[in-house]
């Protein structure tokens, strides 16, 4: 290889580290603009397997968006991320996969002004923590890299007080 080929490549895997972790700030955050903005035009995910729904990126941006309002505090930490690539012309079309691992926390929404017994202000404590791993499929495009599928694939998930549940039940 030669540096330039390696400097590209180090670009590239930055500009997928970069989108994957767009993926999540965009998640917790709730930017539904955002977060539709990192598929491509044909892009599509998979939550079945956490309870979810699987569809094109505008149908599941307005699932997310009134999903996610039950969990006003969520935080993904994706780690283990795996990278491979197709073959690299450093042109449109080129194909990136990633695997990694997540683990979720989140916090119900609760009513207005309810605390728990002598709290003063309502815990802000995830009450529900999930886990798993995603496949990701990103495409370059003019835009950069893309994602073209996201696949959820829930290992656990884990109530406040309970234990831990290894199946994918719904919300």
């Amino acid at each position: 290889m030669t540096q330039r080929v390696e400097l590209a490549a180090v670009i590239d895997r930055l500009a997928v580290d970069a989108l994957i972790t767009e993926y999540a700030v965009a998640v917790d955050d709730g930017d539904w603009t955002a977060y539709r903005q990192l598929f491509a035009p044909s892009g599509r995910a998979d939550y079945r397997s956490a309870g979810g729904i699987e569809g094109g990126a505008d149908e599941i941006t307005a699932w997310l968006a009134e999903t996610m309002q039950m969990f006003p505090m969520r935080q993904h930490l994706i780690t283990n991320r795996r990278l491979e690539f197709g073959t690299l012309d450093q042109d449109v079309d080129d194909v990136a996969r990633v695997q990694a691992d997540y683990v979720n926390p989140m916090r119900f929404a609760k009513p207005a002004g309810e605390a728990a017994a002598g709290e003063r202000e309502p815990s802000t404590a995830p009450d529900f923590i999930c886990g798993g791993r995603y496949a990701f499929t990103l495409v370059r495009t003019h835009n950069g890299w893309r994602l073209r599928q996201v696949v959820v694939t829930e290992k656990w998930r884990q109530m406040a007080g309970l234990p831990s549940d290894t199946g994918g039940a719904e919300f």
